[in-house]
């Protein structure tokens, strides 16, 4: 099992529109990539939410599902038009299926250079811990 596979069974929850929904916002949404770390007593994910504001970014926990949508706004540079975009402006939106093992009541996110971090700490029962053995 490769250490990707391993014991972290974060999985990315594909975030369909039911038929007939719509979007409150017409805009694009972007899928924004993350890396997720593991250490022995907690979780971290960390994605990239470039041009969001911090007041723009809502973390919210459901059901096991952490979603993570971020509302970004154009900046358009002042005394200037716009002559040629690379770059498209849009909102993004990711979920993640967390493991039963997180502490939900502990979880931290912070936000810093147009990246999220969210602390996902693990329950005390999941944590890794070293067993002593002994002779009769």
């Amino acid at each position: 099992m490769s250490d990707q596979e391993k014991s972290l069974e974060v999985q990315k929850e594909e975030v369909a529109l039911e038929e007939g929904a719509e979007w409150a916002r017409d805009r694009r949404v972007f899928l924004p990539r993350g890396d997720i770390y593991e250490a022995s007593d907690h979780i971290m994910a960390v994605v990239d939410i470039p041009g969001a504001k911090e007041e723009d970014i809502h973390v919210t926990l459901e059901k096991n599902v952490l979603t993570i949508n971020a509302y970004v706004e154009a900046d358009p540079m002042e005394g200037y038009s716009l002559a040629y975009a690379e770059y498209e402006v849009g909102d993004y939106q990711r979920s993640f299926r967390l493991p039963d093992e997180i502490d939900r009541d502990k979880i931290e996110a912070t936000y810093r250079d147009g990246v999220l971090r969210l602390r996902l700490p693990k329950a005390e029962g999941a944590k890794m811990r070293k067993i002593a053995i002994h002779t009769d």
